[in-house]
Formats: structure tokens, sequence, C-alpha cells
């Protein structure tokens, strides 16, 4: 087994951890989710959220990770004996290389898209934009081919071997260091472009002026549920990235960082896509379907005097699309190499491998259950929908709950306050507010939002 390496720097460290949860769910499901539920009330429920639930459970995961000092894992067998308490490391690891399984086919897609995007010149594409459907039909072809979406899964999977195979200090942490600069520039250059769209102050408004008349207890359950799956709880991703963290590094501080990151980039994807929806008469809450079915269409008409600036923003668009993507994709890959490379003792090399070739297996048959394998079922559900909801609805939530119990109540009083206070380096007093919530507040709300994911509330 290799020498364990930790992160270099505290800039690396808070990117790549801030850049394992930016991803589709920040780009796509925020707007979604924010036009579904009335724009600026549910951002403000939404922050609220965040520093409820959200803050401790990365905390939670943070205090585990480096208390342990290895993978997901092992980390719970160093800290207990208790077997049962063993299980929620390797539930973490099962839980995110089943996502990884069926996100990477997400990811083609946008991989798909941004090679459309900047392969079509912008005098096609104005002509394209005004043919209706044409992007639904491109977006149901593309989903139900059996060879296109095949060879993106295996080039996003290869994409984010050649990260992980390099290691934590040359590949990892130099990958974020280049790849987060660079999305936070594309979104500062999408952001401005969409203040000169006909629909930008409409947009604005909506997104920033709440109107708490629409907030409904469904309201507060999307917040909830965004704030939990946005943030890569319950992944392993945290846990796996808090072991490379330096006995200096203030988890609490870093939480705050990372989730301040997380949220930013989200409130961005909003500002860039609203005035733009608001520009061509789309409803805000037009639904999943608005990243690769309405919005391609959509830069096209709202800068349709300007055909260059509509292919320019895009192409820029969906490569911000699939920076998000990529480095979310990276941090899930993470977590089982660790676990193969250090548990079974293990090249990196050779654990990255076995980690990327099941990857592209089980992503090609998620890919596939969507045409030619669509009557392959499990439990009434394609493949892909099957992983999907199993995850999301049940493995995440439940992982999630077995970390806040056990960081909250099992876990030794003695390291829980070393982690948490970095040793003494700050006052308990300030930091008990974690615990406090751990404890009460966030076990009922993941309890919600467990329910809500089965269709129960």
């Amino acid at each position: 087994m290799e020498k364990r390496k930790d992160f270099a720097s505290k800039m690396g460290m808070v990117l790549a951890t801030a850049g394992s949860a930016v991803g589709l769910g920040n780009i796509w499901r925020f707007p979604v989710e924010a036009g579904n539920n009335g724009g600026a009330a549910f951002i403000i429920i939404y922050l609220l959220c965040v520093l409820t639930l959200g803050i401790p459970l990365i905390v939670a995961e943070f205090v585990v990770g480096r208390a342990a000092h290895t993978n997901t894992a092992q980390a719970y067998k160093r800290l207990t004996r208790n077997t049962f308490w063993q299980q929620t490391g390797r539930l973490g690891i099962i839980t995110g290389w089943l996502i990884m399984g069926y996100y990477v086919v997400v990811s083609g897609w946008t991989l798909a898209y941004f090679l459309k995007a900047l392969a079509t010149p912008p005098t096609i594409a104005a002509h394209i934009a005004k043919q209706p459907g044409y992007w639904s039909d491109f977006f149901n072809e593309l989903t139900s081919d059996a060879l296109l979406p095949v060879l993106c899964v295996i080039a996003f999977a290869l994409m984010s071997h050649f990260i992980i195979v390099r290691g934590v200090e040359k590949g990892i942490e130099r990958f974020s260091k280049v790849m987060m600069p660079m999305l936070f520039i594309l979104l500062i250059v999408l952001c401005i472009c969409s203040f000169f769209t006909p629909g930008a102050k409409e947009g604005l408004t909506f997104l920033f002026r709440p109107d708490f008349s629409q907030v409904t207890f469904g309201t507060l359950l999307s917040a909830l549920g965004q704030a939990f799956f946005s943030l890569s709880i319950g992944m392993g991703c945290l846990c796996t990235y808090a072991s490379y963290f330096s006995r200096d590094t203030d988890l609490l501080g870093t939480a705050l960082k990372v989730a301040g990151i997380d949220s930013l980039v989200a409130i961005m994807a909003g500002i860039i896509i609203f005035p733009a929806v608001f520009s061509v008469g789309i409803r805000p809450d037009a639904g999943a379907s608005l990243v690769f079915i309405a919005l391609p269409s959509v830069f096209q008409e709202a800068f349709g005097a300007f055909p260059w600036l509509a292919y320019a923003v895009s192409v820029m668009f969906y490569f911000l699309l699939l920076l998000a993507t990529l480095t979310s994709l990276v941090s899930l890959h993470e977590v089982p190499t660790a676990f193969l490379a250090e548990d079974f003792r293990m090249k990196r090399r050779t654990a990255t491998t076995i980690v990327t070739l099941s990857v592209i297996v089980i992503g090609t048959l998620c890919s596939l259950s969507m045409g030619p394998l669509a009557d392959w079922k499990l439990f009434g559900k394609s493949i892909f929908d099957c992983l999907d909801w199993v995850s999301a609805n049940v493995l995440l939530v439940v992982g999630g709950g077995l970390i806040t119990f056990f960081v909250g109540w099992k876990m030794e009083s003695k390291t829980l306050r070393d982690e948490l206070t970095n040793y003494g380096n700050y006052p308990y007093h300030t930091r008990k507010w974690i615990i406090v919530l751990l404890r009460w507040f966030v076990p009922f709300v993941i309890f919600l939002i467990f329910l809500s994911g089965i269709g129960v509330l």
C-alpha cells in the first residue's frame, strides 16, 4: 500500500472539498427548485436550512474523517468497537459508488450538449431555436441511443480516472486549483451577460424579492431536501476528503466556506438562468427539463440580436455544467478508490482502475436502460431510475441519519470536543451549538426528508 498523503495547501483543500459539493445539484436542481417554489422566498429558507442542517452534517463528516485519518469504511472502525456503527462507513461507500454509476450518465449528457453547442455555428443555432420541439427530440434521441451516451459515459469516467490516479496532491488538489477558479470565472461572465437580456429585471426580481405568500410546507421540504442533497452528505465524499485534512484545519470554518461556495454557485446559476427564461416567456417552474430542453433555445432567443454572443453563452454554460459534474464525479471516485487502496492494500493505480471499470459497466447499463434495455426493470423501474430513487430517497437519507446519531450521541466526547475545537485552539462554548443541532434538530429534519422522499409527505 502506498504512503498516504494529505492536501498540501489550505486553498487546495477548500477548493477540492467545495468541488465535491458543487455539481448538477447547484446548476440544474437548485434553479428548478427555486422556480417551483417561488424564487426568493425559497432561497431564504434554503440558506437557513444550510445553516441549521447542512453545516452540522458537514462538520459531523469532517470530524469522523479527520479523527480517523483513513478511508470512510475504516474510519468508523477506528472510532468505535460497535459492529453496527462500523457499517456506517461501508454504507457511505456503497451509496457513493451507486450514485457514481448513474451520475456519470447525466455527466455524459452534459458532454454531449457541450460538444453539440460547440459544433453548431451561430446561424444554424438561431435557425434551430425557431424549430418547436427540436431540443426535446434531441434529448429523447440522445438518452435512448445505444452508442453516443455510452461513449460519453466512458469519456467522463476516464476523465475522472486520470485525475484520481495521480493522487490527492498531484491529482485532486491540482485539478481543483485550476477548475474551481475557472468555474467561477465562467459563472461571473455568464451572470454579467444575463444582465443584458430583455427579461433581466423580471428574472432578478423573481430571484431576490421574496413573496412569502407562496410558501407552503412543501416549500420547506424542498428547501431541506435541496440543502441535504446539494452538499454531498452521506456519500462518503466529505468524510474521505476530511481524512486528508491537516490537524490545524478549522473544521467549522472549512464547513462554512464549503457551504458558502456551494450556495453562491447555486444562486449565481439562478442569476444566469432566470433572466434568460423570463426573456422568452418560459415559466420559471418549467421543471427538470429546463437545462436540457428549454435552455438551448432560451439562450438563442434571449441574445437573438447577437448570434455570436448567443453562441458563446451557450458554449460557456454547458462547459460550466461539464466542469461542475466533473468536480463532483472526482470526489465520488475518490471514496471507493481510497477504500480499495487502503483496506485491500492495493496500489492506487490498481484501485482506481477497478473503480473506473465498475463505473463504466454500471453507467453503461444505466444508459442502455433508457433505450435498448428499457424492458429490464428493477422493482418496476428502469435501472437508471431505480439506482436514482434508492440512493437519493433511502441510502443517502439513512446514511445521513446514522452519521448524525453517531457523532451526536455515540462518538467519544473527548474526541468530538478535540476535533471541534482543534485541540483547544477554539472555545468549546462557541461550537457546542453544532452538537445540540446534531442531537435534536437534524435527526427530526432527516426523518421529514425521508418521509418526503418515499412519498408519505
